[in-house]
């Protein structure tokens, strides 16, 4: 499985532990940037180019997404088609929003997880597989049915 990576000037250390640790762990990580520490630097452009190479074909993989905060990565990918981001603090998030929500983007807050926490967090939602419970399965339904009738600004 492919997962693309990526972070701003406050995710920046993080995001190069974690694609190690990915490495590490038999994943391919992709590094869609920063490839350098850049004070100046917009997470809004790392995370459009994670998004969108996700929400092309959902099937070849997943995406990281770090920043301070995390919520401002969070809220550019989840503009994008079939992307289904969700920002997680703890292992117990990030079991939920794969099993009950099939999350395919992991958004990251590097000013509130450690480095190890931030590695569990990422083994966890990558080992999670989607329930197929019929609520959650109704639910993201009518997620998808949202999306095509509104007009997605990033496509």
């Amino acid at each position: 499985m492919l997962i693309y990576i990526a972070a701003d000037h406050r995710g920046y250390n993080l995001k190069e532990i974690l694609k190690k640790h990915l490495q590490n762990s038999g994943y391919e990580a992709v590094d869609f940037g920063n490839d350098k520490l850049d004070e100046n630097d917009d997470y809004v452009d790392f995370a459009a180019a994670v998004a969108k190479e996700v929400s092309r074909d959902i099937s070849l993989g997943r995406g990281i997404l770090i920043c301070g905060s995390g919520v401002g990565m969070d809220v550019v990918a989840n503009k994008f088609r079939n992307v289904r981001a969700s920002l997680c603090f703890s292992t117990d998030h990030a079991q939920t929003a794969r099993a009950h929500d099939n999350s395919n983007i992991l958004v990251l807050p590097a000013d509130f997880v450690d480095e190890e926490t931030a590695k569990k967090i990422v083994s966890i939602w990558l080992q999670t597989q989607f329930d197929n419970d019929p609520d959650h399965s109704r639910r993201l339904q009518k997620i998808s049915e949202l999306e095509t009738k509104t007009t997605n600004y990033f496509e």
